[in-house]
């Protein structure tokens, strides 16, 4: 998704959201399902999910894991990849749920509302693939307030795709070197792109880290969930 960049100049900050955990939860089994035949269609394997501790990991190294674990080799994923990364899009397009608006997380909208009033650009940083990532956002009814994204497609590893997104806001006008940006995630890999990255981290408690667990990598931010975050903490 494209938007033209800000004529009135650098925005106020710029803030990144990952998507599972964070501002939806428990969407349903349509993802793993997508993966799963995916690889099935493409490679005739049958590969496995539930042992692949998925949290914080992103959707082609999920497939790479899976392809490896049922015996693939590492040529057959490098030939593989760019078709199975068609097919588990497509799947998962036709079987996503007619509404995620009820797993949205606890405080989501009204933080997305709070920051498109104030004119905030926020962008989606995630593990999804770019077509699971938006269709997600639109069934949750929350695409609108997002201007763009960076997704599992573009980058090997999440420190990557917040290089990808900061660069993508700086190409449109909105940060100068003093614009403060922040990356919004439920896990300790969203706390550590974002240090890789020099950003401000806001981990947030409602995917299945916990506080404790998060806080032990010294995000900028810990909540219990959005409903804590007001925007003048990410205007500092």
């Amino acid at each position: 998704m494209r938007m033209q960049g800000n004529p009135q100049g650098s925005a106020a900050a710029v803030v990144l959201f990952d998507i599972d955990g964070t501002l939806i939860r428990r969407a349903g089994p349509q993802h793993r399902e997508a993966l799963v035949e995916a690889v099935r269609r493409v490679t005739g394997l049958e590969a496995g999910i539930d042992h692949i501790p998925v949290q914080g990991m992103l959707d082609r190294k999920i497939l790479e894991t899976m392809l490896l674990d049922a015996g693939a080799s590492m040529g057959l994923v490098r030939r593989s990849m760019r078709r199975l990364v068609e097919q588990a899009q497509g799947i998962y397009a036709r079987r996503c749920p007619a509404s995620l608006r009820a797993k949205t997380c606890p405080g989501v909208r009204s933080v997305l509302y709070r920051l498109k009033r104030r004119e905030i650009p926020a962008g989606l940083v995630t593990g999804n693939l770019s077509r699971i990532g938006w269709k997600k956002m639109e069934r949750a009814g929350l695409k609108e307030y997002f201007r763009f994204g960076a997704f599992a497609e573009q980058a090997g590893e999440r420190a990557g795709l917040v290089r990808i997104a900061v660069r993508e806001a700086r190409s449109r006008g909105w940060m100068n070197g003093a614009t403060p940006v922040w990356l919004v995630g439920d896990h300790p890999n969203d706390i550590l792109a974002a240090k890789a990255n020099g950003v401000g981290s806001v981990a947030v408690a409602t995917g299945l880290s916990s506080r404790e667990e998060l806080g032990a990598h010294k995000p900028d931010l810990l909540l219990d969930d959005l409903r804590g975050l007001r925007l003048e903490m990410l205007l500092k």
